[in-house]
């Protein structure tokens, strides 16, 4: 065997190496866990008043593995309808108002909001799409923004988020719905 020869088998050999170390590295499976990219930016989850599904918040910090699974609805007992629901707490004048379930291309959308005094001071996401990687990815994003948003504008009146226009969209209904159940602008 000549030097060139032998060139050429170490190269097929590590070659070889090379592509079955990345091949054996490549995550093939999108269900169970999400990368830590994606963990990295997904809404951290707080349980509303009301008793629904946890929800991200406006302010949170991020936590892996907390976003609710697809197509999550709140529980039994607290079923929104079309106009929006609401509940209260007699001893603080506080109100939970739960607009409309929106069906959005990507999924279903819907906001709760808190009133106090006729202000709204917090506002929840208990179902959103979150179907796949790349949805939570995007409303890990969208989500906190719009709920900002909605809190410093104190209506509907506010801009969606570039990315997420579906999302964006759907939560402007259902924020409209729980507005006119509050009676708010």
């Amino acid at each position: 065997m000549g030097t060139t020869e032998m060139r050429r088998i170490t190269l097929w050999l590590f070659s070889t190496i090379a592509a079955l170390v990345l091949l054996f590295s490549y995550r093939t499976s999108t269900s169970g866990t999400v990368g830590t990219a994606v963990a990295a930016t997904a809404p951290a989850t707080q349980p509303t008043s009301t008793g629904a599904t946890p929800t991200p918040s406006a302010g949170s910090t991020p936590s892996a593995g907390s976003t609710p699974s697809a197509g999550s609805t709140p529980s039994a007992g607290s079923t929104p309808s079309d106009t929006g629901s609401s509940s209260s707490t007699a001893t603080t004048g506080t109100k939970t108002y739960t607009g409309s379930t929106v069906s959005t291309r990507w999924g279903d959308v819907q906001v709760t909001i808190t009133v106090t005094a006729g202000k709204i001071t917090d506002v929840q996401v208990p179902v959103y799409p979150s179907g796949n990687g790349r949805d939570q990815e995007i409303n890990a994003y969208a989500l906190p923004i719009l709920t900002q948003e909605t809190l410093q504008a104190q209506s509907a009146t506010i801009d969606t988020v570039s990315g997420a226009t579906v999302t964006s969209d759907g939560y402007l209904q259902s924020l409209q719905a729980a507005l006119d159940a509050a009676h708010l602008a």
